[in-house]
């Protein structure tokens, strides 16, 4: 037996569609029911990848009482939160506004007309201390709405008044110490002793680390050293997965050894951006590995068969978290035989585990000292450690693997594309750039419809929805890749979603929407960042990047605009605005490096790490930037203002460290 859902192309809903459980996808038919029937909906919102969706499916929703009791009383809906993130913010809000915290499975009761007037996360199947049954849950929400309407009424009326008033952006003007303050602003949540950001549950925080490795680059201490503890704590930890590459979502410690281990698109591309551009910074080999493992790791296990990538992997297998990357010491002695000894002193694999019994493999013992130990010079050791890992790694393909959520989302797909370029720019690798091409084809000729891009492909199923992430994300990594790869065609796809991000996208109140569609309670416009860029922050790097480019004063001042429709909350919360801080870095420091088509210096100079450089490279007057250019010069250029053409490299790391002090360029 199976309900709507079957009829869906998400892996997360199709996961659901043989509940007993009457779900609905969102839409219109479901809102219609529920008016005509005066039920309330019981919203539920997930992903594939989720281990507490899974969790709450087995207990309540696969219960036939349960469902014949909700298939009674209420409308159910299913979302898959990658497929509709605007639903999943503006609700996510609300829930955050009742109880104080959020994450999913998030289940709330709507009105019929789609307000929010109650909510939690995780409901037992039986009453568990604080947390009360799903059932009483249920049955207090159903005789609620019957006997006392009014006060889910003035509920609802309350929290909406409230999420408009939240989510409504605090524009201020921005001051001259803004980044100082950001600077002061992050630092307190700084865990000195491990890295990162906070204590237990501990998550990368991937924009604040792009935004540190910014400012690390400009010279700013604290951020260069609190970032280099960072990287140094996860490359060691189980957050990292130390045999197939690639980093699990969170730690549930501090100390970065006990992941949450489901793997996120975003979260791999964004790491292995930090760490190559930490590479370029310092030159630290380690931190050059963990990018192309990184990435290695995304282009063996999450990119499809035309280049597409893939969203997550589950951190579930065999219906138990982790089982496919832990190790007992016998099942790591049968695989590694006589060097198993060795291989555990370098991955900390102890006799009684190091985690419920098993092993979660870390690499804080130093590589130095076991080079020593065993003998061997370097090389000879990083081939070892290579061939281990190979071992490891063939040994685990026999498992049962976690499900791959194959569902492909334009924005994350623009993070790893943007990734790949970068890297393959910055380390002279060009199969990261094929990799990138591979992408920008099938996305641009797959998912763009009516010149945007659409959020969600699946199985040959493009959905309908475009959201102004899509674009932004999707542009900076088409720019990227042109400026490794100097094809004018990337540059001129990015430009065409950045038109595109501004006719469908800009709010008339400052800054932009973040979806086209009305009729959620409150509009979805939002520029906080989770675990990856908000849509306005990447809205406005690419149009203060692309503004100079073709000349286009109003893109940059449109960009100015996302930046301080946010005044207040940059000044008052840096934390959670590092993507719009970065923005802001690269409008008002920004530079252009242009050099006409032929040069000899193109090749050299786009191995620079120069995080706000935007590089042009093409035939005389393709672009207004290159009118009236000479080939085989470079001309630095900031505000519209250029300085004096330079013919070699080295006097080019002269104007940059006259724009930039003391930058390693």
């Amino acid at each position: 037996m199976s309900n709507r859902l079957i009829h869906e192309t998400s892996p997360y809903l199709l996961q659901h569609a043989h509940n007993p459980v009457d779900w609905h996808p969102w839409g219109e038919e479901a809102f219609a029911q529920a008016k005509a029937e005066d039920k309330p909906i019981f919203l539920s919102v997930g992903y594939a990848t989720c281990h507490w969706c899974h969790v709450m499916e087995r207990e309540s929703f696969e219960d036939p009482q349960v469902a014949a009791f909700l298939n009674q009383h209420f409308v159910p809906i299913k979302v898959d939160r990658e497929e509709l993130p605007d639903v999943d913010q503006v609700y996510m809000s609300a829930l955050q506004a009742m109880i104080g915290s959020g994450g999913w499975p998030m289940n709330l009761f709507l009105m019929p007309d789609l307000r929010p007037f109650f909510g939690g996360t995780y409901w037992p199947p039986e009453d568990r201390g604080p947390h009360p049954a799903f059932r009483r849950v249920l049955v207090g929400v159903a005789q609620a709405w019957a006997n006392r309407r009014g006060e889910v009424l003035e509920n609802a009326k309350a929290l909406t008044a409230h999420l408009q008033q939240q989510l409504k952006p605090r524009t201020a003007s921005l001051p001259d110490e803004l980044h100082t303050a950001a600077l002061a602003s992050l630092s307190r949540a700084f865990d000195l002793r491990y890295g990162g950001f906070g204590g237990a549950p501990k998550f990368p925080h991937s924009p604040a680390l792009l935004y540190l490795l910014a400012q690390a680059w400009l010279g700013d201490g604290p951020a260069r050293d609190h970032l280099r503890l960072t990287l140094e704590q996860m490359l060691q930890g189980g957050i990292y997965d130390q045999v197939g590459g690639g980093f699990h979502r969170y730690a549930t410690d501090s100390i970065w050894r006990v992941p949450h281990f489901e793997k996120m698109l975003y979260d791999n591309a964004q790491l292995a951006r930090v760490y190559t551009g930490a590479y370029k910074l310092w030159g630290e080999p380690r931190y050059r590995r963990i990018a192309s493992e990184t990435l290695d790791y995304l282009l063996r296990e999450m990119t499809g068969p035309r280049g597409e990538f893939f969203s997550a992997q589950d951190a579930d297998s065999e219906g138990m978290e982790g089982k496919f990357y832990v190790w007992s010491a016998a099942e790591f002695r049968a695989v590694l035989g006589d060097e198993a000894e060795a291989a555990g002193r370098l991955f900390g694999v102890l006799e009684a585990g190091n985690w419920e019994g098993v092993n979660i493999l870390e690499r804080r013992f130093p590589d130095e000292a076991l080079c020593q130990q065993l003998g061997w010079d370097y090389p000879e050791y990083e081939a070892w450690v290579s061939r281990v890992r190979h071992r490891l790694y063939e040994a685990r393909r026999q498992r049962v693997w976690p499900l791959t959520d194959d569902k492909v989302l334009a924005d994350w797909n623009g993070l790893a594309l943007r990734a790949l370029a970068e890297a393959g720019r910055l380390l002279g690798q060009e199969r990261y750039l094929e990799a990138a091409r591979n992408n920008a084809r099938f996305v641009l000729g797959t998912m763009l419809r009516d010149d945007l891009l659409r959020h969600s492909w699946r199985a040959g199923t493009l959905k309908p929805q475009a959201y102004l992430s899509d674009q932004a994300s999707y542009g900076l990594g088409l720019l990227e890749l042109y400026q490794a790869t100097g094809e004018l065609e990337w540059l001129e796809g990015a430009r065409s979603l950045a038109e595109g991000l501004l006719t469908h996208f800009r709010d008339p109140d400052g800054g932009f929407r973040d979806a086209q569609e009305a009729g959620l309670p409150v509009q979805a416009k939002d520029a906080y960042d989770g675990p990856y860029p908000s849509g306005q922050s990447l809205a406005a790097e690419l149009l203060f990047r692309l503004a100079a480019l073709y000349e286009r004063p109003e893109w940059q001042a449109a960009a100015l605009s996302a930046v301080e429709a946010y005044g207040q909350n940059l000044v008052q919360g840096a934390f959670g605005y590092p993507g719009l801080l970065n923005a802001h870095l690269v409008g008002a420091r920004g530079t252009e490096l242009a050099l006409v088509a032929p040069s000899g210096l193109y090749k050299e100079v786009k191995t620079l790490f120069l995080p706000f450089t935007t590089l042009v490279y093409g035939p005389p007057g393709c672009l207004p930037v290159l009118e009236g250019r000479q080939a085989g010069l470079a001309y630095l250029c900031q505000q519209g203002a250029c300085r004096l053409p330079v013919a070699d490299l080295g006097a080019l790391r002269g104007e940059l460290g006259q724009v930039y002090p003391g930058n390693p360029a």
